[in-house]
Protein backbone atom coordinates (compact mmCIF):
# COMPACT_ATOMS: atom_id res chain seq x y z
CA UNK A 1 0.00 0.00 0.00
CA UNK A 2 2.42 2.32 0.96
CA UNK A 3 5.50 1.21 -1.75
CA UNK A 4 2.46 1.16 -4.31
CA UNK A 5 1.48 5.02 -3.00
CA UNK A 6 4.94 6.29 -3.82
CA UNK A 7 5.66 4.47 -7.01
CA UNK A 8 2.49 6.08 -8.31
CA UNK A 9 3.35 9.59 -7.36
CA UNK A 10 6.68 8.92 -9.46
CA UNK A 11 4.52 7.66 -12.04
CA UNK A 12 2.92 10.93 -12.32
CA UNK A 13 5.20 13.87 -11.17
CA UNK A 14 8.44 13.10 -12.19
CA UNK A 15 10.15 14.01 -15.39
CA UNK A 16 9.73 11.67 -18.37
CA UNK A 17 13.67 11.31 -18.09
CA UNK A 18 13.54 10.05 -14.65
CA UNK A 19 13.49 6.48 -13.54
CA UNK A 20 10.75 5.67 -11.78
CA UNK A 21 11.07 2.76 -9.24
CA UNK A 22 8.22 0.41 -10.77
CA UNK A 23 10.51 0.72 -13.73
CA UNK A 24 14.13 -0.31 -12.36
CA UNK A 25 15.94 -3.22 -14.50
CA UNK A 26 15.92 -4.94 -10.44
CA UNK A 27 18.42 -6.84 -8.68
CA UNK A 28 20.98 -9.93 -9.58
CA UNK A 29 18.92 -11.46 -6.91
CA UNK A 30 14.99 -11.14 -7.38
CA UNK A 31 13.51 -10.38 -3.77
CA UNK A 32 10.17 -9.93 -2.17
CA UNK A 33 9.27 -6.18 -2.58
CA UNK A 34 8.89 -4.05 0.75
CA UNK A 35 5.65 -3.22 1.88
CA UNK A 36 7.06 0.52 2.79
CA UNK A 37 10.13 1.27 0.70
CA UNK A 38 10.75 1.51 -3.13
CA UNK A 39 13.59 -0.62 -4.55
CA UNK A 40 15.34 2.89 -4.68
CA UNK A 41 15.07 3.54 -0.74
CA UNK A 42 16.06 0.32 0.10
CA UNK A 43 19.41 0.55 -1.18
CA UNK A 44 19.42 3.88 0.08
CA UNK A 45 19.31 2.46 3.66
CA UNK A 46 21.42 -0.38 2.60
CA UNK A 47 24.18 1.38 2.27
CA UNK A 48 23.99 4.46 5.02
CA UNK A 49 23.73 1.02 7.31
CA UNK A 50 27.01 -0.69 5.64
CA UNK A 51 30.11 -0.92 7.73
CA UNK A 52 31.73 0.70 4.70
CA UNK A 53 29.85 3.74 5.21
CA UNK A 54 30.83 4.25 8.78
CA UNK A 55 34.36 3.94 7.61
CA UNK A 56 34.22 6.71 5.35
CA UNK A 57 34.41 9.27 8.58
CA UNK A 58 37.68 8.25 9.85
CA UNK A 59 38.76 8.28 5.77
CA UNK A 60 40.86 11.52 4.64
CA UNK A 61 39.64 13.52 1.48
CA UNK A 62 42.46 15.57 0.91
CA UNK A 63 44.66 16.33 3.84
CA UNK A 64 46.03 13.78 6.15
CA UNK A 65 45.72 13.21 9.24
CA UNK A 66 44.34 17.08 10.50
CA UNK A 67 44.13 18.10 13.48
CA UNK A 68 41.18 20.25 13.54
CA UNK A 69 37.65 19.06 13.54
CA UNK A 70 36.43 20.90 10.29
CA UNK A 71 38.99 19.28 7.82
CA UNK A 72 36.47 17.19 5.46
CA UNK A 73 36.33 13.45 5.34
CA UNK A 74 35.03 11.15 3.14
CA UNK A 75 31.82 10.57 5.21
CA UNK A 76 31.37 14.55 4.93
CA UNK A 77 32.36 14.53 1.13
CA UNK A 78 29.57 12.17 0.78
CA UNK A 79 26.94 13.90 2.68
CA UNK A 80 27.26 17.22 0.06
CA UNK A 81 27.35 14.96 -2.85
CA UNK A 82 23.92 13.98 -1.55
CA UNK A 83 22.59 16.74 -0.68
CA UNK A 84 23.90 19.31 -3.94
CA UNK A 85 22.34 15.79 -5.78
CA UNK A 86 19.09 15.58 -4.43
CA UNK A 87 18.37 19.87 -4.55
CA UNK A 88 19.09 19.28 -8.28
CA UNK A 89 17.13 16.06 -8.52
CA UNK A 90 14.14 17.76 -6.89
CA UNK A 91 14.62 21.07 -9.31
CA UNK A 92 14.22 18.54 -12.28
CA UNK A 93 11.86 16.05 -10.98
CA UNK A 94 14.30 13.67 -11.32
CA UNK A 95 13.72 10.23 -9.13
CA UNK A 96 15.43 11.65 -4.97
CA UNK A 97 15.59 7.86 -4.22
CA UNK A 98 18.03 6.64 -6.60
CA UNK A 99 19.99 9.87 -7.10
CA UNK A 100 20.56 9.55 -3.11
CA UNK A 101 21.25 5.74 -3.28
CA UNK A 102 24.11 6.53 -5.74
CA UNK A 103 26.03 9.55 -3.56
CA UNK A 104 26.09 8.00 -0.33
CA UNK A 105 27.76 4.92 -2.06
CA UNK A 106 29.68 6.26 -4.79
CA UNK A 107 33.13 6.32 -2.64
CA UNK A 108 32.36 3.31 -0.84
CA UNK A 109 35.92 1.97 -1.99
CA UNK A 110 38.32 4.93 -1.80
CA UNK A 111 41.38 3.64 0.17
CA UNK A 112 43.05 5.41 3.44
CA UNK A 113 44.91 8.38 2.28
CA UNK A 114 42.95 9.49 -0.07
CA UNK A 115 43.99 9.85 -3.79
CA UNK A 116 48.01 9.19 -2.28
CA UNK A 117 46.50 5.74 -0.99
CA UNK A 118 44.70 5.24 -4.38
CA UNK A 119 47.57 5.62 -6.42
CA UNK A 120 49.79 3.99 -4.06
CA UNK A 121 47.97 0.81 -5.07
CA UNK A 122 47.57 1.28 -8.36
CA UNK A 123 50.98 1.15 -8.54
CA UNK A 124 51.44 -2.04 -6.63
CA UNK A 125 48.62 -4.12 -8.12
CA UNK A 126 49.46 -6.29 -11.35
CA UNK A 127 45.79 -4.83 -13.05
CA UNK A 128 46.14 -0.96 -11.20
CA UNK A 129 43.36 0.00 -8.99
CA UNK A 130 40.36 2.36 -9.51
CA UNK A 131 37.85 3.24 -6.71
CA UNK A 132 35.12 3.28 -8.37
CA UNK A 133 35.52 0.15 -9.32
CA UNK A 134 36.39 -0.88 -5.75
CA UNK A 135 33.44 0.71 -4.75
CA UNK A 136 31.11 -1.62 -6.74
CA UNK A 137 32.75 -4.58 -5.76
CA UNK A 138 32.08 -3.26 -1.79
CA UNK A 139 28.30 -3.19 -2.43
CA UNK A 140 28.08 -6.14 -4.87
CA UNK A 141 30.33 -8.03 -2.77
CA UNK A 142 32.51 -7.31 -0.13
CA UNK A 143 29.21 -5.84 2.10
CA UNK A 144 26.92 -8.36 3.67
CA UNK A 145 23.08 -8.01 3.85
CA UNK A 146 21.31 -10.90 5.14
CA UNK A 147 24.70 -12.66 6.14
CA UNK A 148 24.32 -13.02 2.17
CA UNK A 149 27.63 -11.45 -0.06
CA UNK A 150 26.47 -8.62 -1.32
CA UNK A 151 24.00 -5.80 -0.17
CA UNK A 152 22.12 -7.09 -4.06
CA UNK A 153 21.69 -3.10 -4.73
CA UNK A 154 19.43 -2.27 -8.15
CA UNK A 155 21.17 -2.32 -11.34
CA UNK A 156 20.48 1.52 -11.40
CA UNK A 157 22.23 2.25 -8.29
CA UNK A 158 25.37 -0.02 -9.62
CA UNK A 159 25.36 1.85 -13.06
CA UNK A 160 25.66 5.01 -10.93
CA UNK A 161 28.39 4.33 -8.77
CA UNK A 162 30.70 2.53 -11.24
CA UNK A 163 30.27 5.39 -13.07
CA UNK A 164 30.41 8.33 -11.08
CA UNK A 165 33.72 9.22 -12.36
CA UNK A 166 35.84 8.62 -15.17
CA UNK A 167 35.39 8.71 -19.00
CA UNK A 168 32.15 6.24 -18.74
CA UNK A 169 28.52 8.11 -18.22
CA UNK A 170 25.80 6.87 -16.16
CA UNK A 171 22.96 5.49 -17.96
CA UNK A 172 20.11 7.16 -16.06
CA UNK A 173 20.38 11.04 -14.99
CA UNK A 174 20.11 10.79 -11.56
CA UNK A 175 23.66 9.18 -12.37
CA UNK A 176 24.94 11.91 -14.01
CA UNK A 177 23.50 14.33 -11.47
CA UNK A 178 25.98 12.94 -8.97
CA UNK A 179 28.61 12.90 -11.34
CA UNK A 180 28.60 16.52 -11.15
CA UNK A 181 27.45 16.98 -8.19
CA UNK A 182 30.93 15.18 -6.74
CA UNK A 183 32.96 17.84 -9.14
CA UNK A 184 30.79 20.49 -7.34
CA UNK A 185 31.58 18.96 -4.19
CA UNK A 186 35.14 18.59 -4.00
CA UNK A 187 36.40 21.44 -6.10
CA UNK A 188 34.29 23.84 -3.42
CA UNK A 189 34.61 22.34 -0.09
CA UNK A 190 38.88 21.93 -0.99
CA UNK A 191 38.82 25.54 -1.34
CA UNK A 192 37.47 25.91 1.71
CA UNK A 193 39.54 23.45 3.61
CA UNK A 194 42.31 24.72 1.69
CA UNK A 195 42.04 28.12 2.87
CA UNK A 196 41.53 26.89 6.29
CA UNK A 197 44.93 25.28 6.15
CA UNK A 198 46.61 28.38 4.90
CA UNK A 199 47.35 27.10 1.47
CA UNK A 200 45.40 29.44 -0.25
CA UNK A 201 43.14 32.69 -0.17
CA UNK A 202 40.00 34.45 -2.11
CA UNK A 203 42.72 36.49 -3.41
CA UNK A 204 44.92 33.45 -5.03
CA UNK A 205 42.30 32.57 -7.22
CA UNK A 206 41.99 34.40 -10.77
CA UNK A 207 39.82 37.24 -10.39
CA UNK A 208 37.65 36.51 -13.56
CA UNK A 209 37.10 32.64 -11.86
CA UNK A 210 35.16 34.50 -9.08
CA UNK A 211 34.24 37.14 -11.26
CA UNK A 212 31.93 34.11 -13.15
CA UNK A 213 31.71 32.12 -10.17
CA UNK A 214 30.86 33.20 -7.44
CA UNK A 215 33.64 34.80 -4.62
CA UNK A 216 32.48 32.60 -2.00
CA UNK A 217 31.76 29.15 -1.06
CA UNK A 218 28.07 29.48 -0.74
CA UNK A 219 27.92 31.16 -4.17
CA UNK A 220 30.31 29.39 -6.40
CA UNK A 221 27.94 26.25 -5.47
CA UNK A 222 24.87 28.18 -6.26
CA UNK A 223 26.14 29.38 -9.39
CA UNK A 224 26.83 25.45 -10.41
CA UNK A 225 23.50 24.37 -9.51
CA UNK A 226 21.18 26.85 -10.71
CA UNK A 227 23.63 26.86 -14.10
CA UNK A 228 22.68 22.75 -14.42
CA UNK A 229 18.92 22.90 -13.56
CA UNK A 230 18.75 25.50 -16.04
CA UNK A 231 20.50 24.02 -18.78
CA UNK A 232 19.07 20.16 -17.98
CA UNK A 233 15.25 20.79 -17.41
CA UNK A 234 12.96 19.11 -19.15
CA UNK A 235 16.17 17.79 -21.47
CA UNK A 236 17.68 14.22 -21.72
CA UNK A 237 21.30 15.04 -20.48
CA UNK A 238 22.52 16.33 -17.76
CA UNK A 239 24.96 19.60 -19.06
CA UNK A 240 26.64 22.63 -17.75
CA UNK A 241 26.63 26.03 -19.91
CA UNK A 242 29.59 26.76 -21.78
CA UNK A 243 30.45 29.69 -20.11
CA UNK A 244 30.03 28.33 -16.00
CA UNK A 245 31.78 24.72 -17.70
CA UNK A 246 34.95 26.21 -19.08
CA UNK A 247 34.95 28.07 -15.74
CA UNK A 248 35.08 25.06 -13.41
CA UNK A 249 37.12 23.40 -15.12
CA UNK A 250 39.52 26.21 -15.27
CA UNK A 251 38.68 26.10 -11.12
CA UNK A 252 40.04 22.26 -11.29
CA UNK A 253 43.35 22.99 -12.72
CA UNK A 254 44.26 25.12 -10.70
CA UNK A 255 43.16 23.18 -7.73
CA UNK A 256 45.42 20.77 -8.97
CA UNK A 257 48.42 23.48 -9.59
CA UNK A 258 47.61 25.34 -6.14
CA UNK A 259 46.67 23.04 -3.65
CA UNK A 260 46.41 18.87 -4.93
CA UNK A 261 50.25 19.29 -5.29
CA UNK A 262 50.80 21.69 -2.80
CA UNK A 263 53.66 21.22 -0.38
CA UNK A 264 51.82 21.35 3.12
CA UNK A 265 48.82 19.41 1.47
CA UNK A 266 51.43 16.62 -0.12
CA UNK A 267 53.77 16.97 2.80
CA UNK A 268 52.53 13.66 4.40
CA UNK A 269 52.05 11.73 1.61
CA UNK A 270 55.57 10.09 1.93
CA UNK A 271 55.01 8.82 5.26
CA UNK A 272 51.30 7.70 3.97
CA UNK A 273 52.97 5.65 1.24
CA UNK A 274 55.34 3.63 3.04
CA UNK A 275 52.47 2.72 5.37
CA UNK A 276 50.38 2.00 2.44
CA UNK A 277 53.51 0.13 0.46
CA UNK A 278 54.94 -1.83 3.65
CA UNK A 279 51.18 -3.17 4.45
CA UNK A 280 50.83 -4.49 0.69
CA UNK A 281 54.04 -6.27 1.26
CA UNK A 282 53.36 -7.51 4.05
CA UNK A 283 49.95 -9.08 3.51
CA UNK A 284 51.28 -10.65 0.45
CA UNK A 285 54.06 -12.62 2.64
CA UNK A 286 51.98 -13.17 5.35
CA UNK A 287 48.00 -13.38 3.73
CA UNK A 288 46.85 -16.25 5.91
CA UNK A 289 46.51 -13.57 8.92
CA UNK A 290 43.88 -11.83 6.99
CA UNK A 291 42.17 -14.79 4.81
CA UNK A 292 41.48 -18.89 5.28
CA UNK A 293 43.63 -20.70 2.76
CA UNK A 294 40.67 -21.62 0.57
CA UNK A 295 39.83 -18.17 -0.31
CA UNK A 296 43.60 -17.23 -1.25
CA UNK A 297 43.45 -20.42 -3.68
CA UNK A 298 39.84 -19.27 -4.76
CA UNK A 299 40.65 -15.57 -5.12
CA UNK A 300 44.30 -15.12 -5.34
CA UNK A 301 46.47 -13.26 -3.18
CA UNK A 302 46.59 -9.84 -4.03
CA UNK A 303 43.04 -9.71 -4.67
CA UNK A 304 42.70 -10.50 -1.02
CA UNK A 305 45.49 -8.23 0.32
CA UNK A 306 43.84 -4.89 -1.78
CA UNK A 307 39.94 -5.75 -0.73
CA UNK A 308 41.86 -5.38 2.76
CA UNK A 309 43.81 -2.64 2.70
CA UNK A 310 41.41 -0.44 0.70
CA UNK A 311 38.73 -1.23 3.16
CA UNK A 312 41.50 0.07 5.75
CA UNK A 313 40.51 3.96 7.59
CA UNK A 314 43.47 5.68 7.75
CA UNK A 315 43.76 5.69 11.60
CA UNK A 316 43.26 1.42 11.16
CA UNK A 317 45.87 1.47 8.85
CA UNK A 318 48.25 3.53 11.34
CA UNK A 319 47.44 0.68 13.83
CA UNK A 320 48.46 -1.89 11.63
CA UNK A 321 51.74 -0.32 10.58
CA UNK A 322 52.87 0.47 14.73
CA UNK A 323 51.67 -2.95 15.28
CA UNK A 324 54.06 -4.64 12.37
CA UNK A 325 56.73 -2.27 12.33
CA UNK A 326 57.29 -0.52 15.55
CA UNK A 327 59.32 -1.86 17.68
CA UNK A 328 57.02 -2.17 21.55
CA UNK A 329 58.58 -0.15 24.57
CA UNK A 330 60.22 -3.10 26.77
CA UNK A 331 60.03 -3.32 30.21
CA UNK A 332 60.98 -6.57 32.21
Amino acid sequence: MFREYWESFETNHLSDYAVKACQSKGRKKPEEPCVVRTVFQRDRDRIIHSKAFRRLKHKTQVFLAPERDHYRTRLTHTLEVAQISRTMARALKLNEDLTEAIALGHDLGHTPFGHNGEDVLDRLLSKGFRHYEQSLKVVDVLEKHNDREGLNLTYEVRDGILNHTGQNMPHTLEGQLVKMADRIAYLNHDIDDAKRAGIVSITNIPEELLHILGDSHGVRINTMILDIIQQSYGKPKIVMSSEIKQATDALRTFMFENIYYNDIAKSEDRKAAKIMTDLFNYYMENTAAIALEEDIEKYGREELVKDYIAGMTDRYAIKKFNDLFVPLPWDK
